[in-house]
Formats: structure tokens, C-alpha cells, sequence
């Protein structure tokens, strides 16, 4: 059976990212506000506040989440890019995901959103130059991040929020 919490297991850290790879992260990155808004086309109100697993968030909530943390995601390139190995502010996702606009808003925003903030972010994206992609940030619980490695972090990351939405749409033959 297949783990409810990683439906595409956990992210593996690369040590090296090559071009090819970073080609199809930039790739995942720009597809993904199209594959979410397909994986939900057509569900109901509650179909879309049931959890993705027991004891999980519910798929508005994984809905709003995805740019919430795309955001932080693509502010953390930004500073990188501009500054010298900037420290960057942690959020608690969990604590975001219950307040109220998360649990109520319509998900049409947050996949409006998404898709805007993609484009934005996957114009960046594309014109980093090879050596730009070495540069890095720190995170205060996971250390020094790679720009490259952060990207390959985020294509793992749309691709696991969005298993868990078809791996739900699927157990319940929606």
C-alpha cells in the first residue's frame, strides 16, 4: 500500500543537479498550476474539505497551501539571487493551513494564484545563468540550500501535493 503522508516518497537531496535535471524541474514547476486545477475540475464543496488521508488536511487546504509555500519558495530565489547566502524566515505550515482563508476561501483564488506566481517564477527560472544556480540560501532547520537543489525540492514538492489530491480523487473513483 502506498504511504498516505508520501504517495511519491520523500524527497531525495541531490549533491549534484545537472542541467537536464534542472530542465525538467523548471518543466514541473510550470505545469503544475494546470495539473492541480485539473486533478479538482468538477468537485463539489465537499469533495474539496475531504481530507486527503486520515488525520491530513483537507484538499482546500492543500490547495491554498501549494502557493503559499511557492511563494515563500520563490522569495527565497529572489533574495538568494540578490543577496549573499540571506537567512530566511521559516513559516509553520500547519499553523497557516488552519486559519481561516485556508479553510474557507474558494480554491478558484489560491489556483488563480498559483498560476500567476508560476509564470512570475518560472520566468526566473529560465533565465538563471549556470552559475547562479549554485547560489544559496540558509534555513535555519535544514542548513545551506542550493538554488538548484531548492528547484528540484519544489517540482518534488507540487508533484506530492498533487498525489495526494488524484491518489484521493482515485481511492474515492471521483
Amino acid at each position: 500500500m502506498t504511504d498516505l503522508r508520501y504517495p511519491i516518497g520523500r524527497f531525495q537531496r541531490p549533491e549534484l543537479v545537472t542541467e537536464a535535471q534542472r530542465n525538467q524541474a523548471i518543466e514541473a514547476i510550470a505545469v503544475l498550476p494546470a495539473d492541480m486545477r485539473a486533478a479538482v475540475k468538477g468537485w463539489t464543496a465537499e469533495q474539496i474539505d475531504t481530507p486527503y488521508r486520515p488525520d491530513g488536511w483537507t484538499v482546500r487546504q492543500l490547495l491554498h497551501h501549494v502557493p503559499e509555500s511557492h511563494m515563500n519558495s520563490y522569495i527565497r530565489f529572489k533574495l538568494a539571487l540578490t543577496e549573499e547566502e540571506p537567512t530566511i524566515k521559516p513559516y509553520d505550515e500547519d499553523a497557516w493551513a488552519h486559519l481561516p482563508d485556508a479553510t474557507t476561501a474558494p480554491v478558484d483564488v489560491s489556483l488563480d494564484l498559483l498560476d500567476t506566481l508560476h509564470q512570475r517564477w518560472v520566468l526566473l527560472l529560465r533565465s538563471m545563468s549556470a552559475g547562479q544556480w549554485s547560489r544559496t540560501f540558509r534555513h535555519p532547520d535544514a542548513g545551506v540550500l542550493r538554488l538548484d537543489v531548492n528547484a528540484m525540492l519544489y517540482a518534488w514538492h507540487g508533484k506530492h501535493h498533487l498525489a495526494h489530491i488524484t491518489g484521493l480523487r482515485d481511492r474515492m473513483r471521483w
